[in-house]
C-alpha cells in the first residue's frame, strides 16, 4: 500500500536546551485504489499524525501533552499563545 505524508501544521517550540525549534505535524495518507483511474491521484487519511522537527527528527508526544525530541531527549514547549 502506497503511503505519503501531508503537512497539516507547523509551530515554534522552545527546547529545554534554550534552542528554538520548528515542529511540523504530518498526516499519513494512503492511495485509494478503489476509485476508477481518472488520471488523478486519490489519497485518504489514515487517522495517524506524526510530528517532526524541520530537520526531520522525530518528536514524541506524551499523554500529558509534553513533547520531546526522540534522539536527544530535549523537552519542547509550544510557543503558541495560550
Amino acid at each position: 500500500m502506497e503511503r505519503k505524508l501531508h503537512l497539516l501544521d507547523s509551530f515554534d517550540a522552545q527546547g529545554s536546551d534554550g534552542t528554538r525549534y520548528k515542529v511540523c505535524a504530518y498526516e499519513h495518507l494512503v492511495r485509494d485504489e478503489s476509485l476508477p483511474a481518472d488520471g488523478m491521484d486519490h489519497w485518504e487519511p489514515t487517522g495517524q499524525t506524526e510530528y517532526r522537527l524541520a530537520d526531520g527528527a522525530t518528536v514524541e508526544f506524551s499523554r500529558d501533552g509534553s513533547m520531546r525530541v526522540a534522539r536527544t531527549g530535549v523537552e519542547l514547549r509550544s510557543r503558541r499563545a495560550p
